[in-house]
């Protein structure tokens, strides 16, 4: 299990039950910061039994958590489980929903090669059939276009530095969150690790790129931002990706934009005013995993004029417009159909395959 201090206070996960959490989503009182810290710090340790890990969780799930909560999830995990490398570079961080998509394609790892042969350097994390969808991530993609993805977090940095874009895999990066596989696949429903996961930021970018189901979900994300102790992020934008990953959806996409010392600012995007007359059916593929990687391969390659060439630029440019590289989406789109055109792109994936 992580490295968690075995000194803990007086606030046992079955006291937090029966004296906050526990009656119920309606009549549940929240955490103070000190006894979710103390809370998290339990359960990295492996102190809590099964039943009442699951029962805590579940009790979170109901009453759901606030930023405060979060955020002392969120610092824990940074503490005592995280451990971070830094590249030369200042990244992107793309923190996707970690249980992955079932049935549209996974862009991102396209979309951050074109940032990355654009030069906007991207990281990307993420874990193996992480529950509950237990579906295709990040990892999967890069396994199947032949890129190394069990890193240790140094050569993660590395790949960063030396390609443009890098990926650092959970098991290596965040080993406590890794050791609570078990416990979380035997829940069956999400769980607010699903949650801090995301944030776990082990390149310690300055920008977070993520996603989100509903707008809340995006104010309640920045705010715990905000409140961490431990994550540095001056800049994060959330946006509703298909299936809640970080791939921006054909039609209307809402977009939630965080600048430290600065208020939510939420706006649209609409796919049609860059000429993308798609739906999201038209990204749906038969074998996530494997279709993702050859639909990569090929726009990368300049092989595609389709829908999946459109979408991959698109994203690309939003990693662009997030590290501030750009002043628009239109300026990034035109650099990210450049860099494919003239074979920057592709060399980018030859030189990940060759890491």
């Amino acid at each position: 299990m992580a490295q968690a201090s075995q000194e803990f206070g007086e606030w046992p996960l079955k006291r937090l039950m029966t004296e906050v959490v526990g009656s119920g989503p309606k009549s549940a009182d929240d955490m103070s910061r000190e006894q979710a810290r103390e809370a998290f710090q339990r359960i990295l340790a492996g102190e809590p039994d099964a039943t009442t890990l699951g029962a805590f969780w579940l009790a979170n799930r109901w009453k759901r958590n606030n930023p405060e909560e979060l955020a002392a999830y969120t610092d824990v995990m940074r503490e005592e489980s995280v451990v971070t490398a830094e590249p030369d570079c200042d990244p992107v961080d793309c923190g996707a929903n970690y249980d992955g998509k079932h049935s549209s394609a996974v862009l991102g790892v396209g979309a951050g090669i074109v940032a990355a042969a654009a030069g906007t350097p991207v990281v990307a994390h993420s874990g193996d059939r992480v529950p509950t969808q237990k579906a295709t991530a990040y990892k999967h993609v890069l396994d199947e276009l032949g890129v190394r993805t069990a890193l240790e977090p140094a050569e993660s940095a590395d790949m960063v530095d030396e390609t443009g874009f890098g990926f650092y895999y959970q098991p290596e990066f965040n080993p406590g969150i890794d050791d609570l596989f078990d416990r979380r696949d035997q829940m069956g429903v999400r769980t607010f690790v699903n949650t801090i996961e995301t944030v776990a930021n082990p390149a310690n970018a300055d920008v977070h790129l993520g996603s989100f189901y509903h707008l809340a979900f995006a104010k309640k994300m920045t705010d715990t931002i905000a409140e961490s102790e431990r994550l540095d992020y001056s800049r994060a934008i959330f946006f509703q990706g298909m299936e809640g990953y970080d791939d921006i959806r054909p039609g209307y996409t809402k977009v939630a934009e965080w600048d430290d010392g600065e208020e939510l600012e939420d706006y649209e995007i609409e796919t049609a005013e860059y000429g993308m007359a798609m739906e999201n059916e038209d990204l749906e593929v038969n074998d996530v995993t494997a279709d993702s990687a050859s639909i990569t391969e090929a726009v990368l390659a300049g092989e595609r004029e389709d829908h999946f060439a459109d979408a991959i630029a698109l994203n690309g440019a939003f990693r662009m417009y997030a590290r501030q590289d750009v002043d628009s989406l239109a300026e990034g789109l035109d650099q990210a159909r450049d860099v494919i055109a003239d074979g920057s792109a592709q060399a980018v994936l030859e030189e990940l395959q060759a890491f």
